[in-house]
């Protein structure tokens, strides 16, 4: 995967670690240990001036023979015009001489070491091994460690090691271990643990982070979460406190499982601080979760999904990308969503397929979605069967909401079953309808109470019902109200017309108003609700809206709500916003809505229209409303247009 975002960096790519999985060469010096150092069999303690890693300076092994064949081409002091301050000459000039020095120390260590030097036979041994020279460097540290140096047996385990001689590597780290090696401990428990030994290697592990190791505390803490251990975190502590930061990482996720974000979060800082790229994501999304609308903590979870991006986690890149989204900026989000697909997030291409869904660019959404499910990602199958649902294309969305189904997507189960049972196949939906609801899908849960209450199995619709009502479902909540109001549960029926409201079915919400209105002791409450149902689009409450509107004198807000219900189809919103015309003498416009309300089979608009007729002189026209109003009702209307078609007769039959 390559590493993504805007700008280049050096850092390490998404999902490394700190954890080596083999020491490194360590240098030849006295280290406090448990156990005392061995001694080195008389050698010289004393070492000469400038001898001693604290004073070497490492260069790579192809920059040393560049480096000193560009002080040999410049042998002797720096002549006229050569500046010795910062730039290209300058540094060349360190690097050539540190180069030299270093070839010098080197010639040092094998001249006192041929001598039978022990110590320098392990400081030469050390340089070439980080050299890479395995070959040349092994009988130094032979010689170093037989004579009981334990650095030389530290570092002669990392060379075996490399060369994969397990085994032998085992007994010199375990001889260095045993003298109080450290990082040896730690090499020597990380080899127990992948054999197996984790007894053994609890041991040593414990032994190097005792001793000031801190991988050898990771290594620890992370062996102990294997087995569920508390004292993992301890450890974890422990090396992240040393500026272990894949320690940092774990701690942080292991106070976040236990609910303690605070504490999370601020371990979170603290590795992301360090570079690390899942680190910053999570404290990101940390952030994001915290900041409900505020602006400045948005501002700097989108910091942390950036440098997390750019040090190479592709989800971070998918995160900002919803973080400009919901601020509005696509064009970013857009940007951001494509280098997370490109590195592999199939989240992302989703993201970027809906994006082209709803601009209508159906041939680049389907690219993407195509993208997402390359990417492991199911639910760009699913989205290729709403695409092509939208489309037209019932055959090919049903093969991608089956794909999908069989990977098990439990939207795509539900939508596989709506299809089947809208082309007549119940038996072949139920178990579909089924495995959704069973996955956790509200709305499959749902359907399949539909199922049930089709059949008259009521028992087991409202078990379902209530399943999904539980997780938020509206409409599920709105069918045991119902149930519960039928069975004279006034309690229990308004509590489930809330729940119903509260989850966004626009029925539900207009019901709990109506229950609210009939007590007449909440009537705050039942104009919000009827409010929310209006805006939602639900005509009977936009009628609502207009009457109590209408009855406070706001003529012009009535109106508003009268011509909305009204223009959506309601007759009853249609012949009350003739009402509200004709008493704003607007008779002609009244007209036109009591014609619209009576065309669609609303009785008082059809009596009006023949009281109006009449007053017209239009006896036929008025006949023909009277008997429009007879039929269509309700009684009482009926009633009065059948003796105003009695007097009409009279009148025409003399």
């Amino acid at each position: 995967m390559r590493p993504i975002g805007r700008n280049g960096t050096g850092a390490r790519p998404a999902g490394s670690t700190e954890a080596d999985t083999e020491a490194w060469a360590e240098s030849p010096e006295r280290r406090p240990g448990a156990l005392p150092a061995q001694r080195t069999s008389g050698l010289a303690e004393r070492r000469p001036a400038g001898w001693g890693p604290d004073s070497l300076v490492h260069v790579p092994a192809g920059g040393l023979a560049a480096a000193l064949g560009s002080r040999a081409a410049s042998d002797g002091p720096a002549g006229p015009g050569i500046e010795t301050g910062s730039g290209p000459d300058t540094a060349s000039f360190e690097t050539a001489l540190a180069a030299r020095e270093q070839a010098a120390l080197e010639a040092r260590h094998r001249r006192a070491a041929d001598g039978g030097d022990a110590d320098a036979a392990a400081r030469l041994g050390t340089l070439l091994l980080r050299r890479g020279d395995l070959e040349d460097a092994e009988p130094y540290l032979r010689g170093a460690a037989a004579a009981g140096l334990r650095s030389a047996a530290n570092n002669l385990g990392v060379l075996l090691h490399q060369r994969g001689h397990r085994a032998e590597a085992a007994q010199w780290w375990r001889q260095a271990a045993v003298a109080g090696s450290a990082p040896a401990a730690h090499a020597l428990g990380l080899q127990l643990r992948d054999q197996g030994e984790e007894e053994a290697a609890e041991y040593w592990l414990h032994f190097a982070a005792d001793h000031g190791h801190p991988l050898g505390a990771y290594a620890l803490g992370d062996l102990m979460e294997h087995r569920r251990d508390v004292r993992a975190e301890r450890w974890f502590k422990v090396s992240a406190d040393a500026g272990h930061r894949e320690a940092a990482y774990r701690l942080a996720r292991m106070r976040e499982a236990a609910g303690d974000k605070e504490t999370a979060e601020a371990w979170y800082r603290i590795a992301a601080a360090r570079s690390h790229a899942r680190a910053a994501l999570r404290l990101g999304v940390l952030l994001e979760d915290r900041a409900r609308g505020e602006q400045p903590l948005l501002d700097e979870a989108a910091r942390w999904y950036r440098q997390s991006a750019q040090n190479g986690e592709p989800r971070a890149a998918c995160a900002l990308g919803y973080l400009l989204r919901d601020a509005g900026d696509l064009a970013a989000a857009a940007e951001w969503w494509q280098e997370a697909a490109e590195a592999g997030d199939g989240n992302a291409a989703n993201a970027l397929g809906a994006l082209h869904a709803s601009r209508g660019e159906a041939a680049e959404a389907e690219r993407w979605y195509r993208g997402a499910l390359e990417a492991g990602d199911q639910n760009g199958a699913f989205n290729l069967g709403l695409l092509c649902a939208g489309a037209g294309r019932d055959q090919q969305a049903e093969q991608w909401y089956r794909r999908a189904a069989y990977a098990g997507h439990r939207e795509a189960c539900n939508a596989l079953a709506v299809v089947l049972l809208q082309r007549g196949d119940e038996s072949g939906a139920e178990p579909w309808f089924s495995k959704a609801a069973e996955a956790g899908s509200v709305d499959g849960a749902f359907n399949l109470g539909v199922l049930h209450a089709g059949r008259g199995q009521h028992r087991q619709a409202q078990e379902w019902y209530a399943r999904a009502a539980a997780e938020g479902h509206g409409e599920a909540a709105l069918q045991l109200a119902v149930v519960q109001e039928q069975r004279g549960n006034a309690a229990g029926a308004l509590e489930r017309y809330r729940q119903a409201a509260a989850g966004g079915s626009a029925e539900g919400a207009f019901r709990l108003a109506s229950v609210l209105d009939r007590r007449g002791d909440a009537d705050a409450e039942a104009e919000h609700w009827y409010a929310v149902a209006a805006d939602a689009g639900h005509r009977r409450a936009q009628v609502r809206m207009g009457v109590r509107a209408a009855e406070r004198g706001a003529l012009e807000i009535a109106e508003s709500w009268y011509r909305r219900a009204a223009e959506a189809g309601s007759r009853s919103a249609a012949f009350n916003l003739g009402l509200l015309l004709a008493r704003q003498d607007s008779e002609a416009a009244a007209m036109l809505w009591y014609t619209r309300a009576a065309d669609a089979g609303h009785g008082r608009a059809a009596l009006r229209l023949a009281l109006l007729a009449l007053r017209r002189g239009e006896p036929v026209q008025a006949e023909g409303w009277c008997r429009r109003a007879a039929d269509y009702g309700p009684a009482e209307v009926a009633e009065r247009a059948g003796r105003l078609l009695g007097a009409l007769h009279a009148e025409l039959s003399a």
